[in-house]
């Protein structure tokens, strides 16, 4: 994985195609981020945490005004 813009940017494409979703694009990449974080947040490294937090800010930001 790269950065943290690279990684919103993939998480909004994936939900964006996604058939299966039951929410929004948004809630979905969020959840898929979120999964993600809280599955592995034990063993990640303090800086993947911080690019993984920040995803998060840049999804909020490409989804903005979308939904």
């Amino acid at each position: 994985m790269g950065n943290s813009r690279e990684i919103a940017e993939s998480l909004k494409r994936s939900s964006e195609e996604s058939k299966a979703r039951k929410g929004t694009p948004f809630q979905s990449a969020m959840s898929m981020l979120n999964f993600y974080i809280n599955r592995v947040g034990r063993n990640l490294k303090l800086e993947r945490k911080k690019i993984l937090e920040q995803a998060k800010i840049e999804l909020r930001k490409l989804f903005e005004g979308i939904s």
